[in-house]
């Protein structure tokens, strides 16, 4: 599909909806003229007005001027979001992109009471820099669907087609990882702070290692053993580090944590 001529309504312009809209026209995908963003307090998207979006705080009338739907808001706002845009929904000629965590394709069409096209996304807020690690999943949309919406989502990242099944633990492992992960920068350089550098001189240390580190694996298409084993010699200071850590219980928090945040994940919607 030719996406200059689709238009686009991004109900619920926050933070990852504003991203998508931006990453979609600096890759050249759309106009700004063709993308519709919604939210309460309109004057907020003024800069976006100016930049030539369209703007509204009526998500309906954005709805029925779009052909592609995305549905940016909380999973304790979308039922009311759903009920509200139900009159206006055409199966035959929208598509819906959901980022609302654990809502099932089927739990929106079974609100709306109408057969429409259902993909769900789940990316994180990376997206603001286009580094977003993005999660696709559908239970019936056709196959030019996927595409288009991964392409979409391609403009602000890297996107990876999933069953649906996982999509709350994509929640865990890629939404809340960002924290997960940005924590752990932290900690390295409150740990680089406490062995003799200036608060921003460690904190810029850690952040470049870790950046680093994940290409390693990204560029190299390697693993991260393979890794840790080029930088660990003979009773050596990192494999002292990394065991002392380990025997602190690193690894185990770590995944542990993404379980806790899965399971909390998987309970966020609960219908009305």
């Amino acid at each position: 599909m030719d996406t200059t001529s689709l238009r686009i309504a991004i109900l619920g312009s926050g933070n990852i909806g504003l991203s998508l809209a931006r990453g979609l026209v600096k890759a050249g995908l759309t106009a700004p003229a063709t993308i519709t963003l919604t939210r309460r307090n309109v004057a907020a998207l003024a800069p976006l007005a100016q930049a030539g979006y369209r703007v509204t705080a009526d998500n309906r009338a954005a709805l029925e001027g779009a052909d592609l739907v995305v549905l940016a808001v909380l999973p304790q706002q979308l039922d009311q979001l759903l009920d509200l845009i139900r009159p206006a929904v055409d199966p035959a000629r929208h598509l819906l992109v959901s980022v609302a965590s654990g809502v099932s394709c089927a739990a929106i069409r079974e609100r709306l009471g109408l057969p429409v096209r259902v993909v769900r996304a789940m990316p994180n807020t990376a997206i603001a820099i286009g580094q977003s690690m993005t999660c696709l999943a559908t239970d019936d949309a056709p196959a030019a669907d996927m595409e288009l919406v991964e392409r979409l989502f391609n403009t602000v990242g890297v996107s990876v087609r999933i069953q649906e099944e996982l999509m709350t633990a994509a929640t865990a492992l890629c939404a809340c990882g960002v924290a997960f992960f940005l924590r752990a920068i932290r900690a390295a350089s409150q740990g680089g702070t406490e062995i003799g550098f200036h608060a921003h001189d460690a904190l810029t240390m850690a952040a470049q290692t870790a950046k680093g580190a994940a290409d390693l694996l990204l560029q190299l298409a390697s693993h991260p053993e393979q890794e840790i084993d080029k930088v660990t010699s003979p009773k050596g200071c990192t494999i002292a580090g990394l065991n002392e850590m380990e025997h602190q219980g690193f690894s185990s928090a770590l995944i542990k944590g993404i379980k806790v945040s899965a399971d909390k994940a998987g309970k966020l919607y609960q219908p009305d």
